[in-house]
């Protein structure tokens, strides 16, 4: 039996929490492209994404995930076309408590979806801070309709990033099988 490997995309606003998504579920060393942030305005953390994570997934013998997280900030988007190739299915990782980044994160949903038409899922990354958006109430700010797949998470929280990507990964079994 040949072992089958997925190919999933992890997105999403600057700050949103995809690095540590990533890093809390990989079995390997993350490969992380951080640098430090130069602009005083971007001081939300000290680190950034400019090329991408990966990680990766054993699911048994005969399934490997693979991870790669984009940069979140737009002078790197270059780099989304680029990891979208091949992808069979993506995340969009959303920080529940900073409102302002919901425009941006449904931006990068609709652009995403122009790259390729796979399944996704939006994930309402921070959940555990007090400010945090309630899942429907994200739901509605984002325009989101009831059939996309949203759910709550904690990117530190390994079973939260389980559960978000065995979400997707149903998800695109289910199209494969349509095909």
């Amino acid at each position: 039996m040949q072992t089958q490997t997925v190919k999933m995309v992890v997105t999403g606003p600057f700050s949103s929490g995809k690095t540590q998504f990533v890093q809390s579920i990989s079995e390997i060393d993350v490969v992380a492209t951080e640098r430090t942030i130069s602009t005083e305005e971007e001081r939300v953390k000290d680190q950034t994404t400019v090329a991408m994570d990966f990680g990766r997934i054993t699911i048994d013998d005969d399934l490997i995930l693979y991870l790669f997280g984009t940069p979140g900030q737009r002078r790197f988007d270059f780099m989304w076309e680029i990891l979208a190739q091949g992808m069979l299915g993506f995340v969009v990782l959303v920080d529940s408590a900073r409102p302002e980044t919901f425009r941006e994160a449904q931006s990068i949903l609709e652009t995403f979806r122009a790259y390729a038409p796979t399944p996704y899922v939006v994930a309402a990354n921070k959940q555990d801070l007090d400010d945090a958006w309630a899942v429907d109430d994200l739901r509605v700010a984002l325009r989101l309709d009831d059939e996309i797949k949203m759910l709550p998470c904690v990117a530190t929280s390994q079973e939260d990033v389980k559960n978000v990507l065995l979400e997707l990964l149903y998800s695109i079994l289910e199209e494969m099988e349509l095909d």
